[in-house]
């Protein structure tokens, strides 16, 4: 007979809280089906050893009605079933448990030992605000649009807008390595643009290159993006993985700052039962994968999401993670600029203002129209 080795654990948890739709004489059952599925996957009459049972097994802490078929209940899990790497510290979240209905991840409480695996964000809110040297006012944002365009035309884009005054310029999500705009020319373009605008005006513009890419190619982008003088990098964990903007982040011969874009993440978050919480997705798996600053749709514009869901997005980027750094909320999506005023009072002088499309609405003058938008949000 094979001698199992006794399992040594340290007792640390961690905890997941989760909302549960379900009728009020599930909701134990159910929560405690959660506490199977996401660590052992196994029924439990089956389970060999009481070690495994006790100290493997999620742990339910709390479980509280919220009114009608709803419930919150707090499960921690052993630091150890997470292991060292943020793919199972996710899988360990919400990875089996997400293939069922009426189950949304609404929280994270990591310990200290654990969240001191994860670097998180290079630079966060006060090494960006270092960076570009802006401290007393949201930062302003806005991307090279639209697709179809030429890199010189882009790049002539980018030069009037970091004359105007903006403080990042990140290329539209959708410009990959098209034919008609090839990646390595268009980030030579506009990184030689946005140096020439900062020569001029004495401020510091970084513009951010979208190096989302396939697996084996994305690191390349990104250390040429580096090699050309880009200022950061805009990556799409929805399309290329957590983890894979996480590399990036960690790596210290890139080291720059990194905005992520919600492409693809939307059915992560949209229905309010099951899923994925704003602040979760957006804010605190953000900051865990190293992202310095998580771009989403601001409420009012041409989608979706709620004041509260955006309130709930705001709290997952700069709540409490231990040394795990607060990032910059980016509500963006159809913003205007008679709308300034209105978003600073919302989300406050730590954020950033993207507004796209509404800059050439206001007329020719692209240049003026960014100082505009500048004075608009002091």
């Amino acid at each position: 007979m094979h001698n199992e080795p006794a399992l040594s654990l340290s007792g640390e948890r961690f905890t997941a809280v989760y909302h549960l739709q379900c009728p009020p004489d599930e909701a134990a059952a159910r929560a405690h089906d959660i506490c199977l599925e996401q660590t052992v996957e196994f029924p439990e009459t089956l389970i060999p050893n009481a070690a495994i049972r006790d100290g493997i097994v999620g742990r339910i802490d709390t479980l509280e009605p919220l009114g009608g078929d709803r419930f919150e209940t707090r499960i921690a899990y052993p630091v150890e079933a997470a292991g060292s790497e943020l793919t199972q510290l996710v899988n360990v979240l919400f990875g089996n448990i997400s293939l069922k209905p009426g189950v949304r991840l609404v929280g994270i409480e990591l310990p200290a030992s654990l969240a001191g695996q994860y670097r998180g964000p290079r630079f966060g809110q006060s090494g960006l605000r270092e960076l570009l040297d802006v401290w007393d006012r949201p930062l302003l944002c806005t991307a090279i649009k639209p697709m179809g365009l030429s890199p010189q035309a882009l790049a002539d884009l980018a030069y009037r807008l970091a004359l105007g005054g903006i403080h990042l310029i990140k290329d539209d999500h959708g410009l990959g390595n098209q034919d008609f705009c090839p990646f390595d020319e268009r980030v030579r373009r506009c990184t030689e643009a946005v140096a020439q605008a900062n020569r001029e005006t004495g401020q510091q513009c970084l513009y951010v290159p979208n190096v989302t890419a396939p697996a084996g190619e994305m690191m390349r982008r990104a250390q040429l993006a580096r090699e050309w003088g880009a200022g950061g990098l805009l990556v799409c964990p929805g399309l290329v993985g957590l983890d894979a903007m996480r590399a990036l982040a960690d790596d210290d011969d890139l080291a720059l700052p990194i905005l992520s874009h919600p492409a693809f993440q939307g059915a992560y978050c949209l229905h309010p039962d099951s899923g994925l919480a704003h602040g979760v997705l957006y804010g605190q798996l953000n900051r865990l994968a190293g992202a310095d600053a998580t771009i989403f749709p601001n409420w009012g514009g041409r989608f979706s999401f709620t004041q509260t869901e955006c309130r709930d997005l705001v709290f997952g980027a700069t709540r409490d993670m231990g040394r795990i750094r607060p990032i910059f909320p980016v509500p963006a999506g159809g913003m205007r600029l008679d709308r300034v005023a209105d978003l600073c009072d919302f989300y406050g002088r730590d954020s950033i203002l993207l507004i796209g499309g509404d800059l050439h609405a206001q007329g020719a003058d692209l240049v003026e129209n960014c100082r505009r938008f500048a004075e608009l949000a002091r």
